[in-house]
């Protein structure tokens, strides 16, 4: 609580009966903050007025300095053989790891989108998200860094599949599809064999697309057997490769990702890993103004605690209950 000390507040702060305990454009002082720990307030509830523009504006320059380079790094690869490890290291985590302590989260995500040059793009969202996660599970601060790397680097075997595949607009045949899953394997190859990278690195490009029943692959690993950066990356990739424009599938709406990832449409996930990361997202929508599918634009004012996903919003002077309007859905978080 002791990090929204001299932070102006977005909204107005209520307990449990409602009562307004601080003022919406309040400057939190110390007796504020005491305040708001005797009662109880959930950090999450508390909406914290900043420079958007100023915030957006060097998010978006940081990942895109990060996702040229990594092109950059790449292309470099595929004359040299050779991972630039140190570059990669010492120019791109950097300015991963900054991103990932952005605070508004949404921003983030909307900078992280790949919207055209997916495959570049996509290495440097995963490894975003995948450190976000990381610190939501409280890493320690050398378990983060070797996950940020393990992330970055989680598709570098793509550079073993063709382009005109990876980029293709259409469904794959089998065959496409047979070696698009082979970048597991060629990625775990040459990250075993690059001088001076934990092992974990190479089993995170390996087994990022196992899942806990058994039905990923390359080998069909369960539960145990897969790492749990793994499993971590498992969750970022597909939460990046839903949310972002690709070949073949424009990006999916919030509410479908949630709801899907929740169910385990793709794939058997580790569902702690999952519970936190979805969970993070929508306890910090209090206060977001949301896109609804009929196109309505509303703010995010209460969270339903038996479904969080499905929140109380207010459009005007009305209010919509989510919960109990089963056709309407939150599409985007409006940044």
């Amino acid at each position: 609580m002791d990090g929204y000390l001299g932070k102006k507040v977005k909204y107005d702060v209520i307990n449990s009966y409602g009562v307004t305990l601080v003022p919406a454009q309040t400057i939190l002082g110390h007796e504020h903050i005491k305040l708001l720990v005797k009662h109880d307030i959930d950090t999450y509830s508390i909406v914290i007025l900043k420079e958007i523009e100023e915030e957006k504006t060097s998010c978006s320059q940081c990942v895109q300095q990060a996702v040229d380079l990594s092109r950059e790094l790449i292309d470099s690869f595929r004359t040299s053989r050779k991972i630039p490890v140190m570059e990669i290291r010492k120019e791109i985590l950097p300015s991963i790891r900054q991103v990932a302590e952005n605070p508004d989260i949404f921003q983030l995500f909307e900078t992280v989108k790949a919207k055209d040059d997916y495959t570049y793009q996509h290495n440097i969202g995963v490894g975003i998200l995948s450190t976000l996660i990381g610190r939501w599970l409280n890493l320690g601060e050398s378990e983060l860094t070797l996950l940020s790397l393990a992330a970055t680097l989680h598709d570098i075997g793509k550079v073993n599949v063709p382009l005109d595949i990876l980029n293709k607009p259409g469904k794959l045949t089998n065959e496409e599809f047979a070696l698009v899953k082979k970048h597991t394997i060629f990625g775990y190859e040459m990250l075993r064999d690059t001088t001076g990278l934990n092992s974990r690195i190479a089993l995170v490009a390996l087994q990022h697309h196992e899942r806990n029943d058994g039905k990923g692959y390359p080998f069909g690993l369960k539960q145990e057997k897969i790492d749990y950066f793994g499993k971590i990356v498992a969750v970022a990739d597909i939460f990046h490769a839903m949310s972002s424009k690709r070949p073949y599938h424009e990006p999916m709406p919030f509410y479908e990702i949630v709801s899907q990832m929740r169910q385990g449409i793709f794939g058997a996930l580790d569902p702690n890993i999952v519970s936190v990361f979805l969970e993070n997202i929508v306890k910090k929508m209090v206060g977001q103004n949301v896109v609804l599918t009929d196109g309505r634009v509303g703010e995010v004012v209460h969270l339903n605690p038996h479904n969080i996903e499905t929140p109380l919003i207010k459009i005007k002077d009305e209010f919509l209950d989510l919960s109990i309007l089963s056709d309407l859905h939150i599409k985007e978080i409006s940044i």
